[in-house]
């Protein structure tokens, strides 16, 4: 497992005060990597990077908005001032808002377009921002790594969720070209993957999968009778695809999506 070491790397983390961002941090910590903790939530950014960096390891905190190139620039200047370099950026900003929810007794010609449109814009515009200005920073000390994070979402019809799906379905094509059109400019210099969880219980999705006692949701229901496990995904199991597609032992690998979800993707159902 040596090889999977992020040791003297600089990572970027957007939607580094979510929970999963809060898994992705650790694992790059914990692979030796340096983190930077970007996120709108400076009180939580800043208790994230200072019990890194209390525990021995290095992490900053950057406090912006993935939509904002000024903010996004400004703590780009931040990283590069403290540490020199960025080696890899995770696109782990995003999610659902519930606006954006087409419920099943609403006129699908009548949706809330600013809803959907805030959505796409939170998933699509908010991979690709921060991809533009931290990736220029890359592949100059060493192999960059980008990592998008996809969705269940674009592999099937999941209702409700069309702003969401849309916005992951275009990632999933933006991870394919941008991955190609990086390698025909920088050959090997700078990669971008993505991973696909599964259902996975987050701010964002909470309310509809559980309810407050814990149990499940009709939605709940019928996600564990499509996931082979019979269970959500913890945050720590994704960490492992994360860190290999950050290492220097995925160098050969770009424009990939790695399905973490339980068997969700390949379930018939039947």
């Amino acid at each position: 497992m040596e090889g999977f070491s992020l040791k003297d790397k600089v990572i970027i983390v957007t939607g580094g005060t979510g929970i999963l961002g809060d898994a992705f941090i650790k694992g790059i910590v914990k692979a030796g990597g340096t983190v930077g903790i970007l996120g709108r939530n400076e009180t939580i950014a800043n208790q994230r990077a200072d019990a890194v960096n209390a525990a021995g390891g290095k992490a900053i905190a950057l406090i912006a908005d993935v939509l904002n190139e000024e903010q996004l620039i400004a703590a780009r200047t931040k990283v590069l001032d403290k540490f020199g370099r960025i080696d890899g950026l995770v696109n782990g900003a995003g999610g659902n808002m519930p606006e954006a929810i087409v419920q099943p007794g609403s006129d699908i010609f009548n949706m809330n377009m600013e809803g959907l449109r805030s959505v796409v814009d939170l998933n699509l515009w908010g991979t690709i921002i921060p991809t533009q200005i931290f990736g220029a920073a890359m592949g100059k000390t060493s192999k960059g790594s980008i990592v998008n994070i996809s969705s269940m979402a674009p592999q099937g019809v999941i209702t409700k969720v069309l702003g969401y799906s849309i916005a992951k379905a275009a990632i999933d094509m933006y991870n394919k070209w941008f991955a190609v059109e990086a390698a025909l400019r920088h050959g090997d210099k700078i990669r971008m993957n993505a991973i696909a969880p599964g259902f996975f219980l987050t701010e964002q999705n909470r309310t509809l999968l559980t309810n407050p006692d814990g149990s499940y949701t009709e939605r709940g229901k019928l996600v564990m009778q499509n996931t082979p496990y019979k269970r959500f995904g913890q945050p720590e199991e994704l960490i492992g695809a994360l860190i290999y597609l950050l290492s220097e032992e995925s160098n050969f690998v770009t424009g990939t999506i790695l399905n973490v979800d339980g068997g969700f993707s390949v379930f018939s159902g039947v």
